[in-house]
């Protein structure tokens, strides 16, 4: 499970987040296009726009749940 205070820095505020395991897979891009994206460093996937409607939302939790390294988080905020 994604750590909270492993967060990377360049995700954008609110509740879902990628963390420093992140292996730059893209396989989140892949999920949630609408939502991740590779980090402007190159070496990790961020949360460019969090979640906006049911559709962006049920994207997102199936990279959650796909992350291999699980990296990516949720912290309800």
């Amino acid at each position: 499970m994604a750590e909270l205070a492993e967060r990377w820095e360049d995700n954008v505020p609110g509740a879902w987040y990628t963390d420093k395991n992140c292996i730059l897979c893209s396989l989140c891009v892949d999920l949630a296009p609408a939502n991740f994206k590779e980090s402007d460093d190159g070496d990790h996937d961020v949360v460019f726009k969090q979640p906006a409607n049911d559709e962006e939302l049920a994207q997102c939790k199936e990279a959650m749940e796909q992350c291999p390294v699980e990296a990516i988080g949720n912290n309800g905020a």
